[in-house]
């Protein structure tokens, strides 16, 4: 009876312990993947803002570019200047984000305007950076200066300026357009990023122009010793990290994205807290449906020690436990033999199933086919779209393969990284080579784009081999091998399409 008192009182600790240890895992994972999750959507957003501003300083580029080659040929008199104040004032009623167009001499007067300075003076621009610039080098390139408060409208703007030369090269003027903080404003004022979230426009090197929420003092901070300008830009153009901001010491998510086309950062950021509010929430919850199970629990153990005699109905509870162990270890097993990626069997499923079909093959007598399928140029894919595009271009593969492979008996695996296998037992080389040749015009219906292949789409090279085991006398390794060479001769004479062992048929789909 004492046995069985301390045998309960371990028993109860040891399951109490369990739970409040399988709570705080699921509490951990839990957190990792709404971080995770707010991660990705912020880098989303970020990507999408770093589209948008690079699309309004390429609208703004094109129209100087435009300015500029008709100043430099049709020259700057009276008619030409009014032609050419006709031009921009149609550009800029098509293009909102401009807010001034500019053109000044050699000295950094005004020669044409489509405001007045509000401010005396306001007709000579030389103390500019951007015309200091264009003065100073040759460089005939977009310039984009840093937020400054324009002379011609009053309002804090970015300026979008060119060189513009004489005939033999020497420094003619500048030639500037402005886009208003505002235009970047009014569409960050539309974006939830909660309370203490922040959006903001900087140069490469940390030179703040814009942020949201707007205040005039921010306007050029240096946030140069940020990490995400000290550390995180220097090994990559886009990411999440997370720190205290120096601008109000709050502690946020940042997601950034540097501009291939032009030297800006943009950064999107939510207050951490705020954001893992919901997952808060639910964690309290948790904790204290855990609290009231705990408490449960220990009540049902004093009253199981005290009430000792009824052991016969814990252990049919006990019994019922092991049963569903034993259903929940099973449920483990099948999920250890799937390839979490592709839904498809993984690779000790696919050894295991080759050689039990290998086996039978050589008892009864009967063909085994065996296709091997490897995704053509996937390393360009993954290089030029991205390891996530890359596993959802392995998810299509795998559902069109799943579509060919009909039978019950049959086995698609995934081999290994972007190669997959295809085990047919009972099956011939004919029957073998319809299901390749399904696969291979399959994956051509389904037109994934993949712009580094010389297809322009997304296709796969097969190996198939066929073998009678009790003729060839070899095992399950001679089928591999065989298919596998045969799969480099199609990836050889050309990719896209099935070639089958020591035979001279194949398949093209172009």
């Amino acid at each position: 009876m004492i046995r069985d008192l301390r045998l309960a009182t371990l028993l109860t600790a040891l399951v109490c312990i369990s739970m409040v240890l399988m709570t705080g895992w699921q509490i951990w994972t839990s957190r990792q993947t709404t971080l995770g999750d707010i991660e990705t959507d912020t880098l989303n957003l970020t990507n999408a803002l770093n589209t948008y501003t690079e699309g309004t300083f390429k609208q703004s580029e094109l129209v100087l570019l435009g300015l500029t080659e008709r100043i430099e040929r049709d020259g700057t008199g009276p008619e030409q200047l009014e032609r050419l104040r006709a031009l921009v004032g149609q550009e800029m009623q098509a293009l909102s984000q401009l807010n001034s167009v500019v053109l000044y001499d050699a000295e950094g007067d005004w020669v044409f305007s489509t405001n007045q300075p509000v401010s005396p003076g306001g007709s000579n621009n030389a103390d500019r950076a951007f015309f200091k610039h264009h003065r100073d080098n040759p460089d005939r390139g977009l310039f984009i200066g840093p937020a400054i408060l324009s002379r011609a409208t009053g309002v804090w703007v970015i300026s979008v300026s060119r060189r513009i030369d004489h005939p033999d090269g020497r420094f003619a003027g500048v030639i500037a357009a402005t886009i208003s903080l505002e235009h970047f404003l009014k569409l960050y004022r539309t974006i939830h990023v909660g309370q203490f979230g922040a959006i903001s426009l900087t140069t490469a090197e940390g030179r703040l122009l814009v942020r949201y929420p707007f205040k005039e003092q921010d306007i050029g901070l240096d946030l140069s010793p940020a990490p995400i300008f000290s550390a995180q830009l220097r090994n990559s153009v886009s990411g999440t990290v997370d720190f205290v901001s120096k601008v109000d010491g709050m502690h946020r998510i940042y997601a950034f994205r540097r501009s291939d086309q032009y030297p800006f950062v943009t950064t999107v950021a939510v207050g951490q807290r705020e954001a893992m509010q919901a997952w808060w929430s639910q964690t309290e919850q948790s904790i204290a449906v855990v609290a009231v199970l705990l408490g449960l629990l220990i009540a049902l153990g004093r009253r199981l020690i005290s009430h000792i005699n009824r052991r016969i109905g814990a252990e049919q509870k006990l019994r019922t436990t092991q049963t569903e162990l034993i259903e929940l270890n099973h449920t483990l097993e099948i999920l250890a033999s799937e390839d979490k990626l592709t839904g498809l069997a993984n690779r000790r499923h696919f050894d295991e199933f080759l050689d039990v079909e290998f086996k039978r093959a050589k008892r009864q007598g009967s063909p085994l086919s065996l296709i091997l399928v490897d995704v053509d140029l996937f390393k360009r894919y993954n290089d030029h779209y991205g390891h996530l595009a890359g596993d959802e271009c392995l998810r299509i593969i795998s559902q069109t393969i799943k579509r060919c492979v009909r039978r019950p008996g049959d086995m698609a695996a995934r081999y290994g990284g972007e190669e997959i296998a295809v085990v047919m037992p009972n099956t011939d080389e004919a029957g073998a080579r319809a299901v390749g040749e399904a696969i291979l015009f399959g994956m051509v219906d389904e037109r994934v784009e993949h712009v580094t292949s010389p297809f322009g789409i997304v296709t796969v090279s097969l190996g198939l081999a066929t073998c009678s085991a009790y003729e060839d006398g070899g095992d399950e390794k001679m089928l591999i091998d065989r298919a596998d060479r045969a799969l480099y001769l199609a990836k050889s004479q050309g990719r896209n399409r099935l070639s089958i062992a020591a035979t001279d048929v194949r398949t093209e789909c172009v």
